[in-house]
C-alpha cells in the first residue's frame, strides 16, 4: 500500500487512484529560458522515482506522466531581445539543454511534454469559460481571476487572504478589481509574441497555462499534481482555484505533492539570488549523474537537501559500495524492506539505508534500479566509459615515461590521483579505474 503526503490534506493518506489502469500525474516542468540548476533536477528526480515505484505496483503501462514546457514568459522574452533572435531560438535551446541534464542523472522523459505556445486554444476556451461562470472579468485589453468569487480560495496553502497578499508580490494596476485578482491574459505589443483572442492580442498568463493543459491532456480531475515547495503558493493556489471554477466544483488534483529546496545549509538555490550550481557543469567537471541523484535523494524528498562538497564524497562512497555488491548481470526480487520505505511517502534515505544491508546481489540490483540506481555496469563504474580526457592524461603519462621524463609522469599520476583516477601499470601498459 503506498501512503503519500497530500498537501491540501496535511497528512499522508492511502494513494488510491481513480483508475488504476491510467494514473494521471503533472509536474509543473522548466520555464526554458537558462540551463538548469541542481534545485531545478530535484523535482525531476523526486518525480522520476515516484513513477518508478507507481509502474512497479501498478503495471508497466499504467502511468501518464506529464511534465510542461513553459516557452513564453516575459524572462524568455527578454532573453530573445538580448541575443536578438526570435523567443523559439531560447526554447528550443534550453529545452534540449533540459533534457540533456535531466537525462544525465537517469530521469526517463515524460510521457507528455506540453508546450504552452501549442496550447493557447485551450487556454482561450478555458479563460472565457471562466468570464462566463463570473470567475474572471476582461479590464483594459487584460483578463484577471476575481479572487474573490471563489470562496475556497486559499484551502491549499492555509493562509487568509490578507496574508497571500502580504507574503507576494501583487502587481498593484488600476484595471484591477481587487489587489489579489491575477492575470490569466495580459496584452502584448506589435514586436512582442503573441496570438489573437476575444480580448486583444496578448499572452497567456502563467497559471492558467497549466489549468489548460492538464485539462486538455489529462482531464478535469488528475491524480497527483506535484512540484516544488516554492509552487504551492501563488502558482499552485492560482492554479486549484481557476480550474475548480471551470468546472464546476470539481477538484484539479487528487493528491498534491511538493518537495523542498535544494540550499547550502542557509539559504536556497536561486538564479534569483546568484546563488546556483548549473547541472551540466556538474557533469562536465567528471561528477556521476547517478552520484547526484542520489544525493538528491539522500534527504526525503519533503525536506530540503544542503548541497555539499562532504555530500557529494559521502554519496560516492556509498554508491561505491553498492557497485561492488550488486549483480552484474540480471536482476533478482525486490526487497521488501526497501519496497515498504518508498511506499511510505518516498522515504529515500530509509531505502537506501536498506540498500546497504541486502546480502543477495540480485535482490541488490532489481531494489536499487526501482531507485534509478544501477544504469551503469562496475566495470563502466570504476574504470569510466570511454573517458577521452583521461585517457589523453595517461597517454600523455606514457609517452613521458618512454622518454624517460620519469618527473612529469609522476606528476601526471599524482594530479590523476586527486581526480579520483588510480593507474595500474601492467605487462600489457597501462589501465585505470575510478576510486
Amino acid at each position: 500500500m503506498i501512503r503519500l503526503y497530500d498537501t491540501m490534506a496535511r497528512e499522508k493518506r492511502e494513494f488510491v487512484p481513480a483508475d488504476p489502469k491510467r494514473i494521471t500525474m503533472y509536474v509543473c516542468g522548466p520555464t526554458v529560458y537558462g540551463r538548469a540548476h541542481i534545485g531545478n533536477a530535484r523535482p525531476a528526480v523526486v518525480f522520476d522515482t515516484l513513477r518508478r515505484l507507481l509502474r512497479h505496483q501498478y503495471g508497466a503501462d499504467s502511468v501518464v506522466y506529464a511534465r510542461n514546457i513553459t516557452d513564453v514568459d516575459d524572462k524568455i522574452i527578454e532573453a530573445a531581445r538580448g541575443e536578438g533572435v526570435a523567443p523559439e531560438v531560447i526554447t528550443a535551446r534550453y529545452e534540449q539543454a533540459y533534457l540533456d541534464d535531466m537525462r544525465g542523472l537517469g530521469v526517463e522523459d515524460p510521457d507528455l511534454a506540453p508546450h504552452a505556445t501549442q496550447e493557447i486554444g485551450p487556454m482561450v476556451a478555458m479563460i472565457a469559460n471562466l468570464i462566463e461562470r463570473g470567475h474572471a472579468y476582461a479590464a483594459e485589453g487584460h483578463v484577471l481571476f476575481d479572487v474573490g468569487s471563489d470562496p475556497d480560495y486559499g484551502a491549499l496553502s492555509r493562509r487568509d487572504r490578507d496574508a497571500m497578499l502580504a507574503g507576494a508580490r501583487v502587481e498593484v494596476a488600476p484595471y484591477k478589481r481587487a489587489p489579489g485578482d491575477f492575470v490569466l491574459w495580459k496584452p502584448s505589443a506589435p514586436e512582442v509574441i503573441g496570438w489573437e483572442s476575444p480580448w486583444g492580442r496578448g499572452r497567456p498568463g502563467w497559471h492558467i497555462e497549466c489549468s489548460a493543459m492538464i485539462r486538455a491532456h489529462l482531464g478535469e480531475t488528475i491524480d497527483i499534481h506535484g512540484g516544488g515547495i516554492d509552487l504551492v503558493f501563488p502558482h499552485h493556489e492560482n492554479e486549484a482555484a481557476q480550474s475548480r471554477c471551470a468546472h464546476g466544483g470539481a477538484p484539479l488534483a487528487r493528491y498534491w505533492m511538493h518537495n523542498g529546496f535544494v540550499d547550502f545549509g542557509s539559504e536556497k538555490m536561486s538564479k534569483s539570488l546568484g546563488n546556483v550550481v548549473l547541472v551540466n557543469e556538474l557533469l562536465a567537471r567528471g561528477q556521476s549523474g547517478e552520484v547526484l541523484r542520489l544525493a538528491l535523494s539522500s534527504a526525503h524528498y519533503r525536506q530540503p537537501v544542503a548541497w555539499t562538497p562532504e555530500l557529494i564524497a559521502q554519496t560516492k562512497a556509498t554508491l561505491d559500495g553498492l557497485y561492488r555488491r550488486a549483480a552484474e548481470d540480471g536482476a533478482g526480487e525486490l526487497d521488501p524492506g526497501v519496497l515498504q520505505a518508498l511506499e511510505d511517502d518516498l522515504n529515500t534515505p530509509l531505502a537506501v539505508a536498506r540498500l546497504g544491508q541486502i546480502n543477495d546481489p540480485a535482490v541488490l540490483k532489481a531494489s536499487g534500479q526501482l531507485l534509478g540506481l544501477f544504469a551503469s555496469t562496475a566495470d563502466q563504474w570504476f574504470r569510466g566509459d570511454g573517458d577521452a580526457a583521461v585517457e589523453a592524461r595517461v597517454a600523455e603519462r606514457t609517452a613521458a615515461k618512454q622518454a624517460r621524463d620519469f618527473a612529469t609522469a609522476d606528476r601526471i599520476r599524482s594530479e590523476l590521483q586527486t581526480d579520483g583516477i588510480l593507474l595500474e601499470d601492467g605487462p600489457a601498459g597501462t589501465t585505470w579505474r575510478r576510486c
